[in-house]
């Protein structure tokens, strides 16, 4: 008998928390650096926004761009 097919609520047992990003401003003008980290976040353009995990990796991501991006909570707008 196989074990039983884990389900999206087996997976994560908490409701992780989520942030929505927004880019806003360009990353013309900014160094390697804080390019990569934008990549990283999955941000292409002005205007993209993107949900990222609440995590310390995230929220130190988000800190080194901060010049350049909008942060809110995921389910509000």
């Amino acid at each position: 008998m196989s074990p039983a097919p884990k389900t999206a609520a087996a997976a994560t047992p908490g409701q992780s928390a989520s942030l929505r990003v927004v880019q806003e401003r360009s990353r013309n003008g900014s160094n390697k650096a804080q390019r990569a980290t934008l990549r990283s976040l999955g941000l292409l353009r002005i205007g993209h926004a993107v949900e990222v995990t609440d995590t310390p990796q995230s929220r130190g991501m988000l800190h080194a761009v901060r010049h350049l991006v909008r942060v809110e909570e995921a389910g509000k707008r």
